[in-house]
């Protein structure tokens, strides 16, 4: 139903963007679909085709454009109308200041427009590039092009090593506690967090649960190599913890979860777990 394509960005960007991705589905003009976002990075995305909008809480807003979408404590619902196509790319936590002047904070569970992080001019010349590009590969170009001319514009050029260890820390054992991912990364437990705020928008304690949730969401959703769903499973501590961790997430139990119709969300993982294999 959907196609999802991911490439790497130009080596120069690579310490600063996760990857590009590309998703298109060529659906009838008057199918509607509703489904859900939670990723542990946060995105730009160039939404070229659709009829898109997110629930904010009270009532949907509908979305153009390039679009910023802020890091996930939970996830966001959203709504696409009619064919789609959308081009993308994940920005690293640890490149966060070096992209943006506004805090990650600012931006947790919300979809806003690119303008409000990077300004009108930056976001319409990446609107431009992206639409007039006729292949991926000019797609990528377009998107790396914008990239390293913001980065111009704010002209740090550097990552925080520490989120940088954080963030291969969190994806590879999310039950460590915090304390001792902060003692191994030379830093104070009130050190990391400040470190966190910054860069994922999130405290450490939350960045582990949700990569946590995302690989045992991967594992129910059979997406996980071998012997990882096991892996996924021993990191709750019950049944109890482990529906308790589904709600806070996606307001629905594991079991209502397994029966959902999420191809969006199912699309996220996918490239989720390719991208921890590609690493």
């Amino acid at each position: 139903m959907i196609s999802s394509r991911n490439y790497p960005s130009a080596p120069k960007l690579l310490p600063f963007l996760r990857r590009h991705y590309i998703f298109a589905a060529a659906l009838p003009p008057d199918f509607e679909l509703e489904d859900f976002l939670l990723a542990d990075n946060a995105f730009v995305r160039i939404l070229i085709d659709g009829d898109w909008a997110w629930w904010d809480g009270d009532h949907w807003v509908e979305l153009d454009g390039p679009l910023l979408f802020g890091t996930n404590a939970h996830a966001i619902k959203v709504r696409v109308r009619g064919p789609f196509s959308v081009a993308s790319f994940a920005i690293r936590p640890s490149a966060w200041t070096s992209l943006f002047e506004t805090p990650a904070t600012d931006f947790v569970d919300r979809i806003v427009p690119l303008a409000e992080g990077w300004g009108q001019e930056a976001a319409d010349a990446l609107a431009r590039g992206v639409r007039a590009a006729t292949t991926d590969e000019a797609c990528i170009a377009a998107m790396d092009a914008a990239v390293l001319a913001q980065l111009d514009r704010i002209g740090r050029n550097e990552v925080d090593p520490v989120l940088a260890s954080f963030e291969a820390i969190a994806r590879n054992d999310s039950t460590i506690r915090v304390d001792d991912a902060a003692q191994l990364l030379g830093l104070s437990p009130r050190q990391l967090e400040r470190r966190c705020l910054a860069g994922f928008g999130l405290s450490p304690k939350s960045v582990l649960q949700r990569c946590r949730f995302l690989d045992m969401a991967a594992a129910i959703r059979g997406q996980s190599a071998a012997g990882e769903a096991e892996l996924a499973a021993l990191r709750f501590f019950d049944q109890s913890h482990l529906n308790r961790e589904f709600r806070r997430y996606t307001g629905m139990t594991p079991g209502a979860f397994q029966r959902a119709v999420t191809p969006l969300f199912d699309a996220s993982l996918h490239l989720r777990v390719e991208g921890k294999q590609l690493a």
